[in-house]
């Protein structure tokens, strides 16, 4: 039975033939094709809210011949209590496979195991390895490789971005600079399980952009952390992505975001619409992994 629930848990070669079959997809779409989910219905289990990655996982799920339920928290029992397991157990005798989006990796992980059908990490406040992989393909594609690769995530360096972004460079063995303060630094625990030398954790947003070919940022307040917006917005403020911080990035640098953007805090407003190409490939991107990671887990 094969799921995509992390980075952590990818081989490089697994991540690269994802790639490949990415590319394949965008080259394709449009064209006729083997519907590879036909007959199947996938169920997308949501306790957070979404705008790419719920489109992206319905058309590409409808787009390979297959049919999709959406099931928000509020829909179903486990907004009243019910345990994940048993959410798990029913649905692996009526649907095909499952996408969850939601808080705890260990729901993902046990939602696996007791539902015996395929499954997919849409976001968990752990991980978030569809956008990673997503992110990945736009650099492929603007850089034409991802070796000797140097990448800088700027902001809350210990959210679920940050740390698939982590284990990316672990498994492929590129640069990874992580810029934040002190306190939004990733887990010790976590670097510690680390073994590429080229990821490092710096305070100085500057030394970390400082010839990079990738500028990186996400939303300071991520889902679940709204009641410490004001503080995260005087911590991180020192930490955003704009004109002078990209001047210090090598030449032709992509600046990327996983959106959804707020413009004047993590990112300039100027910053964000000149490479707003570039952000926005990124974002369309999510589809065409999607139905790479689909075609790749189904039964």
């Amino acid at each position: 039975m094969k799921h995509f629930l992390s980075i952590e848990s990818q081989t490089a070669e697994r991540l690269t033939a994802l790639l490949e079959s990415s590319i394949q997809f965008k080259a394709n779409r449009g064209k006729a094709s083997e519907p590879l989910l036909g007959g199947q219905t996938w169920a997308l289990l949501f306790s957070k809210p979404s705008t790419r990655t719920r489109v992206s996982f319905e058309v590409g799920i409808r787009e390979l011949g297959g049919s999709v339920i959406f099931l928000a928290q509020s829909d179903i029992q486990l907004g009243r209590g019910e345990p994940i397991i048993d959410t798990a157990r029913v649905l692996g005798r009526m649907v095909h496979g499952a996408v969850i989006r939601t808080f705890a990796q260990s729901d993902i992980e046990q939602f696996a195991e007791y539902s015996q059908i395929p499954t997919i990490n849409a976001l968990t406040d752990d991980e978030h390895p569809c956008q990673i992989l997503a992110d990945l393909l736009t650099v492929l594609e603007k850089r034409g490789r991802l070796d000797d690769l140097k990448v800088c995530f700027i902001g809350d360096g210990s959210n679920n971005v940050a740390h698939s972004w982590i284990w990316a460079a672990e498994r492929f063995g590129f640069e990874l600079r992580i810029a934040a303060p002190e306190s939004y630094r990733p887990q010790d625990s976590l670097l510690q399980k680390l073994s590429n030398p080229k990821i490092f954790v710096t305070n100085d947003p500057a030394a970390g952009a400082d010839q990079a070919d990738v500028l990186y940022t996400d939303v300071w307040v991520s889902m679940g952390f709204e009641e410490e917006s004001a503080r995260r917005l005087v911590d991180l403020a020192a930490f955003q992505i704009n004109e002078a911080l990209v001047a210090k990035a090598a030449p032709m640098a992509l600046v990327l975001h996983c959106l959804p953007a707020y413009r004047g805090k993590e990112i300039t407003e100027e910053t964000l619409e000149k490479h707003a190409e570039t952000i926005f490939d990124q974002a369309e991107n999510r589809l065409h992994v999607q139905k790479a990671i689909l075609s790749d887990v189904r039964k």
